[in-house]
């Protein structure tokens, strides 16, 4: 019979040995473990490598399609802006300038003396264009009227060159965001307040949706050199517009009247690198631009 000492050391043996037995089994949870850990994070790794190699080759590929299907802007600092479609193309219907209307607005007066288009109701479409000679401090733009597309719009454009509304006024307000890239002009006040006490409704290219089609109120590219109203909402053109000197993304709600020549297109390059009053991206241009005249030629 075993003594009791020898029960004893047989006790302890057995206990080192499980000790043993069970630190070798954890020595090995660790190893098994750590390469685990090793092998997951080379597949992050690996998975991050070959996302960033997809996504590379997926942005040159659609960079590449953008610039033959669809318009691109930029801004000003290089970087890039997610596209948006073109506008749509003009097609000409039996309503473009049909009912051309005028009614005044008793809540804002105009801003400086002059009357409505006498011309009303049809307005011929012929004809489609009409120039126009755009004098100011920073220098000479000419414009193209696309009387064919929007002809009421040409129509009022005309009365208020007649009548000197746009002598001796200030463009009032220079956007240099990275979507956004516009002079514009046509109050009086110079302060974006302004209009000549009529509205009448829009044309091109609001004209080219259905009614109520969600689309007419998604962004489009105004392309650099448009010429187009500004308004407080549909129906409310006045005499404000703005001239478009970058490739620009706005709903398609704004009326196209026209477009800039190169001339023009240099002294707006000029007036938007010279920058916003005070900095920032949008209010009074740095430079002052004063509309000495507007003549029709």
């Amino acid at each position: 019979m075993p003594t009791n000492e020898q029960r004893r050391a047989a006790a302890k043996r057995k206990l080192e040995r499980q000790i043993e037995r069970r630190a070798k089994q954890a020595r090995t949870r660790r190893i098994l473990l750590i390469a685990g850990g090793a092998i997951a994070a080379i597949a992050v790794v690996a998975a991050v490598v070959i996302t960033v190699m997809n996504t590379s080759n997926k942005n040159k590929s659609g960079n590449a399609a953008s610039t033959t299907t669809q318009a691109t802007s930029t801004s000003q600092t290089g970087g890039p802006v997610p596209p948006a479609p073109a506008l749509p193309p003009f097609k000409p219907s039996g309503n473009v300038g049909a009912n051309c209307q005028y009614p005044a607005t008793p809540q804002e007066p105009a801003a400086k003396p002059v009357k409505p288009p006498t011309h009303t109701g049809k307005i011929p479409t012929d004809p489609a264009t009409v120039s126009a000679s755009m004098s100011t401090s920073q220098g000479n733009l000419g414009l193209m009227l696309a009387n064919n597309e929007s002809p009421c719009t040409v129509n009022s454009f005309a009365s208020l060159i007649g009548q000197k509304y746009f002598d001796n006024t200030k463009c009032h307000r220079l956007t240099t965001s990275a979507t956004l890239g516009v002079l514009q002009c046509g109050d009086p006040k110079g302060e974006g307040t302004g209009g000549p006490g009529y509205q009448f409704g829009n044309e091109y290219p609001t004209d080219q949706f259905a009614p109520n089609d969600p689309k007419a109120q998604e962004p489009v590219v105004y392309p650099r050199g448009t010429l187009a109203m500004a308004n407080a909402g549909p129906g409310t053109n006045g005499s404000q517009f703005f001239m478009v000197y970058k490739d620009s993304q706005l709903p398609p709600q704004y009326t196209v009247f026209g477009t800039i020549q190169a001339d023009g297109l240099a002294v707006l390059d000029k007036i938007a690198k010279a920058g916003v009053a005070g900095g920032g991206e949008d209010g009074p241009p740095a430079s002052e631009v004063l509309v000495k005249s507007i003549l029709l030629d």
